[in-house]
């Protein structure tokens, strides 16, 4: 009775423990958001999201307001429009601008929101209109090394 007792509490720690480490898995990996405040929905079109993915930062100044809820292609424009959901906390005007930007260099993307000065703030379901894409940092190199090939080669001063 007593072998059959530990077992049943070495079996339980054992499931709290792999529960913890999946639990830090998905919170790592930004696949899982707990979050019990109430959102409201934003959206916006850009012509390049880059590497932006779902569940992705949505960021003021730094702080984090909400997460990219989807991504999507509209066939029509051309563009990924991008859904949001920001904390009903944060309250940003109609006339705010998106961009998508990076954590340093290399590191992952994210959406930064600018607030504008209209007197009318967001509400659930509203399109953002101005907005600027990634930055490709591929983009930027081939034009480097496309410009340096146009210029013309420096003269050699011959004595």
């Amino acid at each position: 009775m007593q072998r059959s007792k530990n077992d049943v509490w070495v079996g339980l720690f054992v499931l709290l423990g792999a529960a913890a480490i999946l639990f830090l898995a998905l919170k790592s990996a930004n696949l899982l958001t707990l979050n019990f405040q109430s959102n409201y929905t934003v959206s916006g079109r850009f012509d390049n999201i880059g590497g932006l993915k779902r569940q992705a930062a949505v960021k003021s100044a730094g702080v984090v307001v909400g997460r990219v809820e989807n991504v999507t292609f509209d066939d029509k424009t051309f563009q990924a429009t991008v859904t949001m959901n920001i904390e009903s906390r944060y309250q940003f005007p109609k006339d705010s601008s998106l961009k998508i930007l990076t954590s340093g260099l290399l590191g992952e993307q994210y959406i930064g929101i600018e607030a504008g000065s209209e007197a009318d703030n967001l509400a659930n379901g509203d399109r953002i209109q101005a907005t600027q894409s990634a930055v490709v940092l591929e983009n930027l190199i081939s034009q480097f090394l496309y410009n340096k090939a146009a210029e013309p080669a420096p003269e050699k001063s011959g004595k």
